[in-house]
């Protein structure tokens, strides 16, 4: 009996995959945003997960060069366009699940299903109510307009933040008319452009400027910081495309040895758990709409979104970058 016993386990054991009890992630995420929520699905599933931080750039360009002997399993990064550039380099695998279709917007993912988007940002603008009024405000359009001439902020033209802005701006209005925007925001700058959105933000809340463009999670921490900062939020292009949007996201790396149990994780990412950690945590919109927005982003009130795909912001990158070059923006 127990000879049978132990051939018919043998037998199993060649034809059961192996249960995964650790995945590698790859993250371009905030170290203190993404480890809280990991330690809640570690808790919930027992598989151990090992995170590797760095920048979107550096983690897929590592992925390539390990090719087959990677130890990654999931790859998360900010922004449709790291996304984008992360499946143009055939790093990440297609996904077949109905769990992600079901929970994630088809706005918020790549066509191919090759990554989901997980949460949300709005790249809108803000305003110090001091000096502006919100009926003054429209569009980022509008923000060319000579009459914000030497009190407009920006970041960088490098952040790949604007970049994905100016793409979808692009394939909305067109290259040409895009560069006469972009020119008008120069024109207009109040000073030098800022290397991230919270100096542009307390920029804003000094009276350096008086308008600026950033993201809404940026805004959503200063809060918690200084409640009483002198700064506005206001949603862009509510009579038109609505506000860009962009997101963060995860894929499942092509060599994984674990693709199954990376899925499982990529889903459990997208369900009420870990959207509720991403909304309370770090002030985002939940990609799943089902998830209900932290009471501050709620208390900004509703807004139209620009409901264009995400990877727009991957597949108009290049054009972006050189549109921003040639208006003269640093």
């Amino acid at each position: 009996m127990l000879k049978k016993l132990l051939i018919t386990s043998m037998a199993m054991a060649t034809v059961m995959p192996a249960f995964a009890t650790e995945l590698v992630v790859y993250s371009a995420r905030a170290d203190e945003l993404l480890k809280p929520v990991v330690q809640k699905y570690q808790q919930k599933t027992g598989v151990k997960i090992t995170l590797v931080n760095d920048k979107a750039g550096p983690l897929v360009e590592k992925l390539k060069a390990e090719g087959k002997n990677t130890k990654a399993d999931v790859l998360i990064t900010v922004d449709g366009g790291n996304l984008w550039q992360a499946a143009q380099a055939g790093v990440l695998r297609p996904i077949t699940s109905s769990t992600l279709k079901s929970n994630i917007p088809a706005n918020l993912r790549d066509p191919n299903n090759q990554w989901f988007g997980l949460s949300v940002r709005a790249r809108t603008i803000f305003y110090n109510p001091s000096k502006v009024k919100a009926n003054e405000l429209s569009t980022y359009a509008d923000l060319a307009n000579s009459k914000w001439k030497g009190k407009l902020c920006l970041r960088t033209s490098n952040n790949v933040y604007n970049q994905s802005l100016v793409a979808t701006m692009i394939t909305h209005n067109g290259q040409a008319k895009t560069e006469q925007i972009v020119k008008g925001w120069v024109n207009n700058l109040a000073t030098a452009p800022f290397a991230n959105d919270t100096a542009l933000l307390e920029a804003i809340d000094a009276g350096r400027c008086d308008v600026g463009i950033a993201n809404t999670y940026y805004f959503g921490r200063l809060l918690a910081k200084k409640p009483k900062a002198n700064i506005k939020v206001f949603f862009a292009d509510q009579n038109g495309k609505g506000t860009h949007v962009n997101v963060s996201g995860a894929g499942v790396v092509k060599h994984s040895d674990s693709p199954a149990e990376a899925q499982k994780f990529i889903e459990w990412l997208s369900g009420s758990e870990a959207q509720n950690l991403f909304t309370d945590l770090n002030y985002e919109y939940p990609a799943n709409p089902a998830i209900s927005a932290d009471p501050v982003l709620i208390g900004w009130g509703n807004f139209k979104r620009d409901i264009i795909n995400v990877s727009v912001a991957g597949s108009n990158q290049a054009k972006a970058i050189q549109t921003m070059k040639k208006a003269g923006y640093k």
